[in-house]
C-alpha cells in the first residue's frame, strides 16, 4: 500500500511530497511574499484607502491619551486650586469622544476595504489553481499524491487568507501607531522617549532569533499536513480493500508516522512564535517601570505635569501593543511564505504543451459542430430499449434502424433517424513511440490505420500497452516521436477541445459527480434535452433501473457513488457516452463490471450506436470482440498480430493461446 507522498502512478515516480524533508526551510522568503503582495497591485486605489482610514484612525487613537492628559491636569489644578473648571472640562471630554467615535469609524472602514481586497485576491489564487489544475499534464498527477494538490488549494490558500485578511491592516496600523506615538512621546519628554526606545533594539533582537528558528517548522508543518491530507483522502478512499485485507494497523501505524511528525513540527513552530510575546512584553515592561521612575523625577522638578506623565504612560503601554503586533505579523508572515511558497509552486507548474490551434473561433465552431452531430443519434439510440423489433426490422430493411422514445416515458417507438457523423473517423498511426519513464519506452515504433466506421479491438496482456495507445489518442500525453493523425489531420496541430470534442469514451474506472442522475447522463453534452438524456438511458437498458430509485432521474449520487452498484455506474457512464454523439468511440473495458446478460443488451446496444462510426475497443474478455472489424494484439508495445477473429484463431499464434487459455478447464 503506497503511503501518502509516495503514491507511484504510470510514471513510476515517488509523489512530489516525498521530496519536502522535516526542517526544510522557504528557499525564497523575500521573493515569495514580494510576490504574494503582487497580487494586491490591481488594488492600489483601495489599498490607498485603507492607508488613508489607517492613518486617521490610528492619529485620531494616538491624540486621544493628550487630550485626556489635558483633562487630567484641569482635574489637578481643580483640587489643588480648590476649585474644578467642569466646563473646560466637558469640553475636552466631548472632544476626546468624538476622537473615540471617528477611531472607530475609520478602522470599521479599513477593515471593510481590505475585507473586500483580501477576498477578491484569494478568488484570484483559487481560480487560478482551478484553472492551472485543468492545464497540467497527466504526468502531474501521476507523481503528485491527490491530498497533497488538495492541501495546497485549501490549508494554503486559507493560510494566505488570514493573512491578508488580517496581517496586512495590522502592520500598515502598527507602523503607522509606532510613527505616531513616537511623535507625540516626544512632543511630551525626549529624555524619557529616548529611555523608552532602548526597548526597540531589543525586542527586534529576540524577534529575529525567534522567527530564525522557527521558520524551518513552520515549513516542515505545511509539508506534513499536506502528507495527512493525503494519506486520509488515499485511505478513505480506498476503506473497503483496506479492511478486505486487513491493513487497518497498518494504515494507523503511517498516519501516526505522519502524524506525530506534524504534532512535533506544529508544537515547535507553535511554541517558538508564541514565545515572542511574553518576550516583548517582558521588556517593554522594563521599559515602562524606567519611565515611571524617569516621569516622578522631572515631575518632582517641574519639568513635566501629571497630566503628561498620565499620557507619556499610556503611550508607554499602546507603544508595546504595535511591538508585539510586528512580532506577531513576522511570525504569520514566516507561515504565509511557506504556504505562498507551495501554492506558487503549484502555479508555476509545467503546462501542457502550447497548442497550435487554440483560437475561440475554432473552439465555437467545434462546439457548434458537436451540437449538430449530438442531435443525431442520442434520440435514434433509445431503438435499444427494444432489441428484438430493431433486429427484425434491419432483417427486413436491410439497413440500419433506430427508434426514439417519446419523452422515454412510455417507449413508444419514434421516427426513424439516421446515425451516421457528420465527421469521417479515420485514425492512423505513424511509427508513434512513448515512454513514462525516460529510456523506458511503453510503445515503440507503432504504426496502425482505422478506416472509418471500423471497430478496432486493442488485446493483449497487462502491461502491453492497450489503455496507453487510448490515452496517446486522446492526446493525454505527448508523443516521443511519430504522429497520430484524425481524418488526416495531425491532432498536434488541432486544439484538445477540437480533437476530444470527436471522441466518446467508456472507461473501466467509472466517475460519477455528486449530482442527479439526469445530470450524470447529460454530462456528456450539457445542452441535452431530458427527453435525449431518457433516450440515452434506454440505449443504455438503464432507464427501469433508474424509474425503481427513489426520485427517479432526479435522484442524488453521493459523494462517493455508493447508493448504487458497480454495474449500475457503468450503465449510466454508457449512457453518458451515448448522449455525447461522438463519431469516435473508445470503450476501455467498458462492460467489465456488469453481468453476462447485461453484456449482451448493451453490446447490442452499443452495436447500434456504432454504425458508421469508428470504435476503439480494449478488452480482456476476448469473447466480447469477436464481431470486431479488426484486432490488434499488442505485447511490450509492439503488434505482434493482428486480423479478424477466426483469421487469428487460424493462425494459432499469440491471440489463438490467449483466447483459448480464458476457456481452459
Amino acid at each position: 500500500m503506497a503511503k501518502a507522498g509516495e503514491r507511484k502512478g504510470a510514471s513510476g515516480q515517488g509523489g512530489r511530497a516525498a521530496r519536502f524533508q522535516p526542517g526544510e526551510k522557504a528557499k525564497d522568503f523575500k521573493g515569495t511574499i514580494l510576490k504574494l503582495f503582487g497580487y494586491l497591485k490591481p488594488y492600489k486605489w483601495q489599498i490607498a484607502v485603507v492607508v488613508l482610514t489607517a492613518i486617521l484612525s490610528t492619529v485620531f487613537s494616538i491624540v486621544s491619551p493628550a487630550i485626556l492628559g489635558k483633562a487630567t491636569d484641569v482635574v489637578v489644578r481643580g483640587i489643588t486650586g480648590g476649585r474644578i473648571d467642569y466646563r473646560t472640562l466637558q469640553v475636552i471630554l466631548m472632544v476626546l469622544l468624538a476622537m473615540y467615535l471617528a477611531a472607530w469609524a475609520f478602522g470599521t472602514l479599513q477593515a471593510w476595504v481590505m475585507a473586500i481586497i483580501s477576498q477578491k485576491v484569494i478568488y484570484t489564487l483559487r481560480d487560478g489553481i482551478s484553472k492551472k489544475l485543468d492545464k497540467l499534464p497527466l504526468r502531474y498527477f501521476d507523481r503528485v499524491p491527490y491530498g497533497e494538490v488538495q492541501s495546497r488549494m485549501v490549508n494554503d490558500i486559507e493560510t494566505i487568507n488570514q493573512t491578508l485578511t488580517a496581517s496586512i491592516t495590522q502592520m500598515i496600523t502598527a507602523v503607522v501607531t509606532l510613527t505616531g506615538i513616537v511623535a507625540m512621546m516626544i512632543s511630551i519628554s525626549i529624555t524619557m522617549t529616548v529611555t523608552a526606545l532602548l526597548v526597540i533594539p531589543a525586542s527586534m533582537a529576540v524577534i529575529r532569533i525567534v522567527v530564525s528558528k522557527s521558520q524551518k517548522h513552520f515549513k516542515s508543518q505545511q509539508d506534513f499536513l499536506g502528507k495527512v491530507n493525503g494519506h486520509v483522502e488515499e485511505m478513505y478512499s480506498g476503506h473497503d480493500i483496506i479492511k478486505a485485507f486487513n491493513r487497518e494497523e497498518i494504515s494507523e501505524e503511517i498516519f501516526d508516522e505522519y502524524n506525530d511528525s506534524l504534532c512535533d513540527a506544529a508544537w515547535k513552530s507553535q511554541f517558538l512564535s508564541g514565545l515572542m510575546m511574553p518576550l516583548t512584553m517582558f521588556i517593554g515592561n522594563l521599559a515602562y517601570v524606567l519611565v515611571c521612575f524617569l516621569g516622578g523625577y522631572l515631575a518632582l522638578k517641574g519639568r513635566i505635569s501629571i497630566g503628561q506623565i498620565q499620557a507619556f504612560i499610556q503611550y508607554v503601554r499602546s507603544f508595546n501593543q504595535p511591538v508585539q503586533q510586528v512580532a506577531n505579523i513576522t511570525n504569520q508572515l514566516q507561515s504565509t511564505a511557506a504556504a505562498a511558497e507551495r501554492v506558487f509552486e503549484l502555479l508555476d507548474e509545467e503546462e501542457e504543451t502550447d497548442e497550435v490551434n487554440t483560437g475561440k473561433e475554432d473552439e465555437a465552431k467545434t462546439g457548434v459542430k458537436a451540437e449538430t452531430n449530438g442531435e443525431t443519434a442520442v434520440e435514434a439510440a433509445g431503438e435499444a430499449m427494444d432489441e428484438e423489433k430493431a433486429e427484425m426490422k434491419d432483417e427486413e430493411n436491410g439497413e440500419a434502424t433506430a427508434y426514439t422514445a417519446d419523452k422515454a416515458v412510455t417507449g413508444t417507438p419514434g421516427k426513424i433517424r439516421d446515425l451516421t457523423p457528420d465527421v469521417d473517423g479515420d485514425v492512423s498511426f505513424d511509427r508513434v513511440s512513448f515512454s513514462y519513464i525516460e529510456g523506458e519506452p511503453v510503445i515503440k515504433n507503432f504504426s496502425f490505420e482505422a478506416k472509418a466506421g471500423q471497430r478496432v479491438a486493442i488485446v493483449g496482456p497487462t502491461g502491453a500497452g492497450k489503455t496507453t495507445i487510448v490515452k496517446l489518442l486522446m492526446r493525454y500525453y505527448e508523443l516521443d516521436s511519430g504522429s497520430i493523425y484524425v481524418d488526416g489531420q495531425d491532432i498536434s496541430t488541432m486544439s484538445r477541445h477540437e480533437l476530444r470534442s470527436k471522441f466518446g469514451m467508456v472507461l473501466q474506472d467509472t466517475w460519477l459527480n455528486s449530482n442527479s442522475i439526469r445530470e450524470n447522463i447529460r454530462y456528456g453534452r450539457p445542452e441535452a434535452t431530458d427527453e435525449e438524456v431518457e433516450a440515452a438511458a434506454h440505449a443504455a437498458h438503464v432507464d427501469h433501473f433508474i424509474r425503481t430509485l427513489p426520485g427517479g432521474y432526479d435522484m442524488q449520487i453521493n459523494e462517493e457513488a455508493t447508493n448504487i452498484s458497480t454495474g449500475q455506474k457503468q450503465l449510466l457512464t454508457i449512457a453518458r457516452a451515448i448522449l455525447a454523439d461522438a463519431p469516435i468511440l473508445i470503450l476501455d473495458e467498458a462492460t467489465s463490471s456488469v453481468d453476462t446478460r447485461t453484456e449482451r443488451i448493451i453490446q447490442k446496444a452499443m452495436g447500434t450506436l456504432m454504425e458508421g462510426r469508428t470504435g476503439f475497443i480494449i478488452a480482456h474478455r476476448l469473447s466480447t470482440i469477436k464481431d470486431a472489424d479488426h484486432i490488434l494484439v499488442l505485447d511490450h508495445g509492439d503488434i505482434v498480430e493482428q486480423g479478424s477473429h477466426r483469421e487469428l484463431l487460424a493462425k494459432g499464434g499469440f491471440y489463438a493461446k490467449l483466447y483459448y487459455s480464458q476457456f481452459a478447464s
